[in-house]
């Protein structure tokens, strides 16, 4: 046997199973199609990762928040909700008061960098790990003995586990014959960087505006990340504009919220879709991060609830090399299907839902989001279990 795992997709998920599986002697192997020099300095995609208390530990304890610029990295005070013109806003806010925060802002580029250079450089070195960058995977197949991935090359890697990590349209998905619930929805998402006249307070907003929905981010100093949603056509119109015509876009549908907006950086564009895979494992295999589950961005959970779900299968993976017994029996792959189903499923329907109502232009939908959010403003104890879960504390 070549490898005891190998991991196809070197993205934040692939990449965090390589870090939290290093010290039990595995010998693993990720794969990834581009090179290894992008890898170790991904560009930037325009992309703010909101990372929860939980989130923050995980990375503490595989050591990837040494590797993370202080500077870049802005505490999220609170999050408010708005909806169409009206003046009334649905708040957020952590319990320990002022000092607490609901989430940390992270560029991801910084993330996957910070990543990288866990897996691959700090400490030990790679030691047990072995990067295959710049190269395809041409197909996977999986038996009772082993999982085998043919590359693009012809080369192939035998492991006793393989582990899909190749983003929400995943190929290893297919080819291990595994379903999923694909929703196209038809609308791209664009983030912008801009600095602005007005302080943000370290507030997130996301304001469904009919016809559109933005959120403000909040960065370090007077500077955040807008994310625009419309339809696919008109989002490529607007990204197109040249800076000085795209800060005066962004800032009338943000409605000045925080003063003139000035472009800083290129806007990026993302096609937005969903998926749920029917089964986050197979026979020696197993699905982590957006190639089990891909959330819509609007609750910020997509990075979270990956880099949750390679922690639990990393820690049955400990247990069954501290036990000596086999690290891909089907027994640990149905623990850990079962626990990331538990913790993936309802967020992933209640945010679909969520979708659903605030981005539906209908009068009478317009009348229901008002209410619901009338509603959440006389339950505090609501208002908590939400922040709570957001915060993964």
């Amino acid at each position: 046997m070549d490898h005891d795992v190998v991991v196809i997709g070197g993205g934040p998920a692939g990449l965090a199973l390589a870090c939290s599986l290093r010290g039990t002697g595995l010998r693993i192997a990720v794969v990834e199609r581009q090179p290894a020099d992008v890898l170790a300095n991904p560009p930037s995609d325009g992309r703010e990762i909101a990372l929860t208390h939980r989130s923050v530990r995980l990375l503490q304890e595989m050591g990837a928040c040494q590797h993370l610029d202080p500077a870049m990295i802005a505490p999220l005070r609170a999050a408010r909700v708005l909806n169409g013109r009206s003046p009334f806003a649905l708040s957020f806010d952590p319990a320990g008061g002022a000092q607490d925060w609901l989430g940390q802002l992270v560029p991801n580029h910084h993330l996957r960098r910070a990543l990288y250079r866990t897996a691959f450089e700090a400490g030990d070195g790679p030691a047990g790990l072995e990067l295959v960058a710049g190269v395809a995977v041409d197909r996977v197949r999986t038996g009772l003995a082993a999982a085998r991935v043919t590359l693009a090359d012809g080369r192939e890697l035998r492991s006793r586990l393989l582990v899909a990590a190749d983003s929400r349209f995943s190929k290893v998905r297919e080819q291990l014959g595994i379903a999923a619930s694909i929703n196209r929805l038809g609308r791209s998402m664009m983030v912008c960087r801009v600095a602005h006249d007005r302080d943000h307070g370290g507030v997130a907003t996301e304001w469904f505006d009919h016809g559109q929905t933005i959120a403000l981010l909040p960065l370090p100093g007077r500077t955040s990340s807008i994310v625009l949603t419309l339809p696919a056509g008109e989002i490529e119109r607007i990204a197109s504009l040249d800076r000085a015509a795209l800060g005066a876009e962004l800032t009338m549908r943000s409605a000045g919220r925080l003063g003139r907006c000035t472009v800083v950086e290129d806007p990026h564009v993302y096609p937005l879709a969903t998926t749920f895979a029917q089964h986050f494992a197979a026979t020696r295999a197993a699905l982590i991060g957006d190639a089990a589950v891909g959330m819509h961005p609007v609750t910020a959970h997509g990075f979270n609830l990956g880099l949750q779900g390679q922690a639990t299968l990393a820690r049955l993976i400990r247990e069954a090399v501290s036990a000596g017994r086999d690290i891909a029996s089907a027994l640990l792959l149905r623990r850990y299907e079962a626990a990331h189903r538990l913790a993936t499923r309802p967020l992933y329907t209640g945010t679909n839902l969520l979708v659903r109502l605030y981005t539906d232009d209908r009068p009478l939908a317009g009348v229901a989001r008002h209410a619901v959010l009338r509603a959440g403003a006389r339950l505090p104890l609501a208002r908590q279990l939400i922040s709570r879960s957001l915060m993964q504390r």
